[in-house]
C-alpha cells in the first residue's frame, strides 16, 4: 500500500511487524491526492522525509473495500491540519546544509535508513552544489550501514561515473567491492557475487595502489580467490565421485592454474594423481606426485599420494 498526502511526507508501512521504507513519491503538478492502493492490511506511518517524526499514525484494513470514506475521514479528523486548500501540497525546500546537517545526525544515531534518504535529497534539491558529491558518498555509505547492500553499491557506482577523478574514489570503488564481498555465498552456491567482488577490490589495487584500502583489498582478494578454487574444488570432487574422470581433470587444473596461492592446490594435485593412476596415465601420476612432493612436503596429500605411488610401484618415466 502506498499513500501520499503531501510532497514533504516521507512513506512507510508496517506489515507483520516490520517497518518497511518506501521512496518518496512525486505529485502531479495539479498537487493532487495521491493514492495507489492493493488491499494492504496493516498500519501506515506518515513520516517527514528527513527521520523519525511520526505526523500520522493510523490503523487501515480491507484498504481497497473503501478508499473515498477513508480519505474523507482522514480529512475531517483533521490529520492534514496545517495544510489549506491552497498550499496543503506546497513544496518546501530546506537549504542544504540543513539537509545535510539532519543526515549527519541521523548517521550519528544510527538511524542508516534516514540518513541514506536524506542524504539523497541533498542532491535532489540542490544538485549543483559541492554537498551534493559528497552526499552521493554518504548515502552510498549509509545505505551500506543499513545493510542495503544492493542500494549501496549503485549508490557508490553512481559516484565513480560521475566522480572518477575526486579524492574519495577509492573508498567508492572499495565500498563496492565490501559490498559485494559480504554477499558471498557457501561453495555449493553460484559464485557471481564472489566474482563481483574479487573484480570490484582488484580495482581498488590497480587503480589505487598506494591508498589506505589497498592493503585490506589485497587480503579479501586472496580469501576471495581461495573461495573460487573452493567452488573448483567442489565440482570436481563431484565429477571424480560419479567417475567423469576427464570432467575432474579440468576442474583441477583450473585450480592449480588459476589459484595456484590456495590452500587448495595440494589436495588438487593429489585427486589429479588419483585419477592419473585410474585411468592408467602412470607418468601424469608420478609427474603430478612429484610436483607436490617438492611444493608440499609436509602436507598430508603428500603422503596420501606417496602411498598411493608406492602401492602402484609406479617409475619415474
Amino acid at each position: 500500500m502506498l499513500f501520499c498526502l503531501d510532497h514533504s511526507l516521507f512513506v512507510a508501512y508496517l506489515i507483520e511487524g516490520e517497518l518497511n521504507f518506501m521512496n518518496r513519491l512525486a505529485l502531479d503538478p495539479a498537487n493532487m491526492l495521491w493514492f495507489a492502493g492493493q488491499g494492504v492490511t496493516g498500519s501506515l506511518w506518515m513520516i517527514d522525509v528527513y527521520g523519525t517524526k511520526m505526523i500520522v499514525k493510523q490503523n487501515f484494513r480491507n484498504m481497497a473495500k473503501n478508499i473515498r470514506p477513508l480519505l474523507f475521514s482522514l480529512l475531517a479528523a483533521g490529520l492534514l491540519a496545517g495544510c489549506s486548500s491552497t498550499d496543503r501540497l506546497k513544496y518546501q525546500e530546506s537549504s542544504v546544509t540543513e539537509i545535510y546537517d539532519r543526515a549527519l545526525d541521523y548517521l550519528n544515531k544510527g538511524q542508516y535508513k534516514f540518513a541514506a534518504v536524506a542524504f539523497d535529497e541533498v542532491e535532489r534539491q540542490h544538485p549543483y552544489s559541492s554537498w551534493a558529491r559528497r552526499s552521493q558518498l554518504m548515502s552510498a555509505y549509509s545505505y551500506y550501514k543499513a545493510k542495503k547492500l544492493e542500494e549501496a553499491i549503485l549508490a557508490a557506482q553512481r559516484f565513480v561515473s560521475l566522480h572518477p577523478g575526486n579524492k574519495d574514489a577509492a573508498y567508492a570503488y572499495y565500498l563496492i567491492g565490501i559490498c559485494h564481498y559480504l554477499q558471498i555465498a557457501d561453495v555449493r552456491r553460484d559464485q557471481k557475487e564472489t566474482e563481483q567482488a574479487l573484480a570490484a577490490l582488484s580495482e581498488v589495487v590497480r587503480r589505487f595502489p598506494f591508498s589506505k584500502y589497498a592493503a585490506d583489498a589485497k587480503l579479501k582478494i586472496d580469501l576471495t580467490r581461495d573461495h573460487l578454487a573452493g567452488k573448483e574444488m567442489e565440482i570436481g570432487r563431484f565429477y571424480q565421485n560419479n567417475d567423469e574422470y576427464f570432467a575432474a581433470i579440468g576442474r583441477f587444473n583450473n585450480v592449480i592454474n588459476k589459484y595456484q596461492t590456495t590452500s587448495h592446490v595440494p589436495e588438487a594435485l593429489e585427486r589429479l594423481t588419483e585419477i592419473y593412476l585410474a585411468v592408467g596415465i602412470l607418468p601424469e601420476a608420478y609427474k603430478t606426485a612429484a610436483v607436490l612432493g617438492a611444493n608440499y612436503p609436509d602436507s598430508e596429500w603428500y603422503k596420501y599420494c606417496y602411498d598411493m605411488i608406492q602401492k602402484y610401484n609406479v617409475q619415474k618415466p
